[in-house]
């Protein structure tokens, strides 16, 4: 015994001695990944020092301390002496803290920012996370959080639900750029799988009215998303970093597969990703309501379209689609005040089945359509950022961020027994200019503002091809071709510390939008050829944050939010289903948003942890789409068809509250406990009688439970998650009438039975460069389908993921 402490004591003495370089390594507990950003410091005398990228910082400063302590946001802190760090080979293990406040946004006030200081809920779902629950979509990421809510009309989309409001007034953003356009409607969208899951570093939910610092539409909240960026070199040496992993699930026959590449110099970096997905058509579970299975489909066979029994009604048929995408970022940091980046995203799919439109039948039971798909769903953005950190008069942090984006869409429908299959393609061309400057007056004070300028111009053509000849025909557009949608905005927001714990929040935004279109009144006679609409918004919000402790925070909240009519809402022609024409309306003004918001969050030592939020939104003048006279009419023919008219108006309000809860329980020796639960009511007013009735995006209550298991080189996750039935009685009006996607029950009324799954998943950090990650999700097969979904829900799945890293 006296040997190895003999020896143990020289190297010691060796490893003080001038010129002998010490490098500490700090890495995750699990997953045995370098921690950058780790803080390391001691007392007496005081030094100090944060890990490099790959989790290391030298550790001559700390020779011969009593105690060195590490702290990383997230992570718990732990201290250790000289001596047993060099029993360890100046190698730290970081366990993960979910039992903590101390945790950094940036979708508050668009910069970084202690989340304790923010009067509203935000939820982030990070990197770790996003790897450990391997989503396939951007659609699954914002789902596998538990906050958000899914509805898919098909298996290529995703249309995400927050606070009772969806689609066109919920924000998505990218890298700070809105990918919010002028045809995003209030129908179902599918937007959001544009961006790659594979490619998301970080994800942020704020909640309730975003206006202040994100403009129109954001209303239900703010999706804000950053991509993986490219990392400099803090060595001096060539910095080469990346991973790529293969995924299958067994469910719809996905194979994935991924790659990533990171190469840092001292000034410049690059970052490329690649990501290409191949889904089958998806099963569905067999314990449930058979209503929700495939037992019959229609296939063209010898020129005519023939009716096919489906040997296996779990397999939903026609359901399945292709993507890719890819990344390309370049970073330039000159000097310690600039860093520019570059970044180039693009994502295609293939035509994509619109699943809920292909089991449509007629009164005696045939089908409706023969097809029904949406072609390559197509999204491009050119971004360049510039940052400039250096405080002067005016700022002391700027960021300038310029995009071009350019959409692609397009619908191809053929009805059952026709010749003549109608195309339409629609594109949009986005152009962004957003400035944020952030400004420190006084130690207490801090401003955030900024300007922001959209350009979208909408591109819309139309015909009919006849499917032997490929003679085609013209038909009428869905959009204005050549319209277009304009913003202008400013806004102010301010933080105030009357004391370290009482934070006041204030904000202020005023938009100006226009919208323009020319209509082509060939397909349908309008009483006008031309839109001119103008519009200008002022919205507000006001905070007040308390932080009792570093382990306690109650807020309150009041905000407004706008959402400006766009070209989709102004002049759209479309059959909204069989019978039922929307036409345009060029005389709309924007709705407006009120809402209030309470909530409180604590911790209690490192054992537990639980948040409550209370919100309430009105929603005045709210766009809705509802019978409308027409040239003195309500009917007209459109199409060969006669269809009642209908038009997106201001004619009704609309009003959501609600409830959400979260609960952190940190048993010791790696297994934690957490569940979340989300309830909202929304009523909508009716126009003719003036009674409320249920909204259509506010989903029935839902949530989910985790127990996980979590130690060196192995994480295990057991979890459910759950859905409230939803009677014929709270369903929306348009769900009653629409009610093909749902069950129907002893009345033949329409409904959403309950629901719930089991699942596992599990990841094996073999070593620091391999990962083995496996799941089996809806153990018991329920068949279900979540609420306003055209497609069901997939059944029992196998998932396994190989992941490499450098």
């Amino acid at each position: 015994m006296k040997i190895p402490l003999f020896l143990s004591g020289v190297a010691c003495l060796l490893s003080t001695l001038p010129g002998h370089a010490q490098t500490v390594t700090v890495r995750d507990q699990t997953t045995r990944q370098p921690l950058p950003g780790c803080t390391i410091y001691r007392q007496h005398p005081p030094a100090s020092t944060t890990t490099d990228a790959k989790g290391q910082a030298d550790f001559a400063p700390f020779r011969g301390a009593d105690s060195v302590f590490f702290r990383l946001i997230n992570h718990q802190p732990v201290a250790y002496s000289y001596r047993q760090l060099l029993t360890r080979e100046f190698r730290v293990d970081l366990e993960e803290d979910n039992i903590s406040l101390m945790e950094v946004v940036v979708s508050a006030n668009r910069w970084e920012q202690a989340q304790t200081e923010v009067p509203q809920r935000i939820e982030k779902i990070s990197a770790r996370e996003i790897a450990f629950q391997n989503p396939q979509t951007a659609a699954d990421l914002l789902g596998s959080g538990g906050y958000a809510y899914i509805q898919k009309s098909q298996q290529a989309g995703g249309s995400p639900m927050l606070r009772g409001f969806a689609t066109n007034r919920v924000m998505i953003v990218v890298d700070g750029v809105r990918m919010n356009n002028a045809i995003f409607r209030t129908g179902n969208l599918q937007n959001v799988i544009s961006l790659d899951a594979g490619s998301v570093e970080s994800a942020e939910i704020l909640f309730g009215p975003g206006a202040v610092m994100y403009g129109s539409d954001a209303i239900g909240g703010v999706m804000d998303f950053h991509t993986v960026g490219p990392r400099l070199s803090t060595t001096g040496k060539t910095r080469l970093t990346g991973s790529a992993f293969s995924r299958f699930s067994s469910v719809n026959a996905e194979r994935t597969g991924h790659l990533d590449l990171n190469i840092g110099l001292k000034k410049v970096a690059f970052t490329s990703s690649l990501t290409h997905s191949d889904y089958g058509d998806l099963r569905t579970g067999s314990r449930g309501n058979a209503y929700f299975l495939r037992p019959d489909y229609q296939e063209r066979i010898d020129g005519v379209d023939s009716l096919r029994v489906n040997a296996d009604p779990q397999q939903q048929v026609q359901s399945g689609y292709r993507q890719y995408n890819v990344l390309q970022k370049v970073r330039f940091k000159p000097g310690e005040a600039w860093d520019l980046e570059y970044a180039f995203h693009y994502s295609a799919t293939s035509d994509a089945p619109r699943y809920d439109r292909l089991y449509l039948k007629d009164s005696p039971g045939r089908f409706t359509h023969a097809e029904w798909y949406y072609g390559p769903q197509k999204w491009m953005m050119n971004r360049l950022g510039i940052q400039h950190n250096r405080p002067s008069g005016w700022y002391d942090r700027l960021r300038l961020v310029t995009a071009l984006q350019h959409y692609e869409e397009s619908r191809h429908d053929r009805r059952r027994g026709s010749s003549q299959r109608r195309n339409q393609v629609e594109t949009v061309r986005a152009y962004s200019f957003n400035l944020d400057l952030d400004k420190a007056l006084g130690e207490s004070t801090r401003l955030f503002y900024g300007a922001e300028i959209i350009h979208n111009r909408v591109g819309s053509s139309a015909n009919r091809a006849h499917i032997r000849t490929g003679e085609t025909t013209a038909a009428g557009t869905r959009y204005p071709d050549g319209s277009t949608w304009r913003s202008y905005a400013a806004y102010a927001s301010l933080k105030h510390n009357f004391t370290p714990r009482w934070i006041l929040n204030a904000g202020s935004r005023y938009s100006y939008f226009a919208v323009d279109a020319t209509f082509d009144t060939t397909a349908l006679s309008l009483p006008f050829t031309t839109a001119r609409n103008r519009h200008g918004s002022l919205n507000g919000s006001l905070g007040l944050v308390y932080k009792a402790s570093e382990t306690g925070q109650w807020y309150l909240n009041g905000a407004t939010g706008f959402r400006a009519p766009n070209v989709d809402d102004i002049g759209k022609v479309f059959e909204s289903e069989p019978g039922s024409l929307v036409v345009p309306n060029p005389d709309l003004k924007p709705e407006y948003a009120y809402s209030a918001e309470f909530g409180t969050a604590k911790t209690v030592g490192s054992f537990l942890k639980v948040d409550l939020s209370a919100y309430y939104t009105l929603l005045d003048r709210a766009l809705a789409r509802r019978n409308f006279a027409f040239n003195g009419q309500d009917r007209v023919e459109y199409e060969g068809e006669t269809s009642q008219v209908q038009a997106i108006q201001n004619i009704t309000r609309a009003r959501v509250w609600g409830l959400q809860a979260g609960t952190d329980l940190n048993f010791g020796k790696g297994i934690k406990l957490s569940s979340i639960l989300s309830y909202q009511r929304g009523e909508e007013q009716s126009e003719n009688d003036l009674e409320n009735y249920p909204l259509r995006h506010a989903p029935p209550l839902f949530g989910s439970t985790h127990l996980v298991y979590e130690r060196k080189k192995f994480k295990f996750d057991a979890y459910a998650v759950y859905n409230a039935r939803v009677d014929y009685g709270n369903l929306a009006l348009s769900e009653r009438d629409d009610s093909a996607p749902y069950a129907k029950d002893a009345n033949g009324q329409p409904f959403v039975p309950g629901w719930y799954t089991l699942n596992v998943k599990a990841a094996w950090f073999v070593n620091q460069h391999l990962i083995l990650n496996a799941g089996l999700e809806n153990l018991t097969d329920q068949l279900y389908r979540p609420y306003a979904s055209g497609i069901s829900a997939p059944g029992r799945n196998l998932m396994v993921a190989l992941r490499g890293q450098l």
